[in-house]
């Protein structure tokens, strides 16, 4: 979890599911909210956040794949790839 305050997260980065259909269900957050909802076993879902020095609002380039800050800040993204299992959740990705 992001703790320094010269950083942010992007807030409309989520989580999201991987399945027959690309993007699908379940939607989550990356920060602390009181959305409801919990995953279940046998989902699987990718983690994407996009971490900002400056603006958490982003701006979709005509792509429509491609996402930056709106003020042109430096920012990272990552993701991987979970699954939830009876045990707990396993990384997919490295």
């Amino acid at each position: 979890m992001q703790t320094s305050t010269s950083m942010a997260w992007c807030k409309s980065s989520l989580v999201m599911g991987v399945g027959k259909i690309f993007h699908s269900a379940p939607t989550i957050f990356h920060f602390r909210n009181d959305a409801p909802g919990h995953m279940q076993v046998g989902e699987t879902f990718t983690i994407e956040p996009m971490l900002t020095q400056g603006s958490i609002d982003d701006v979709m380039w005509d792509d429509k794949w491609t996402y930056v800050t709106a003020d042109g800040s430096l920012s990272a993204q990552f993701e991987h790839s979970l699954l939830i299992t009876n045990s707990g959740a396993e990384i997919l990705t490295v």
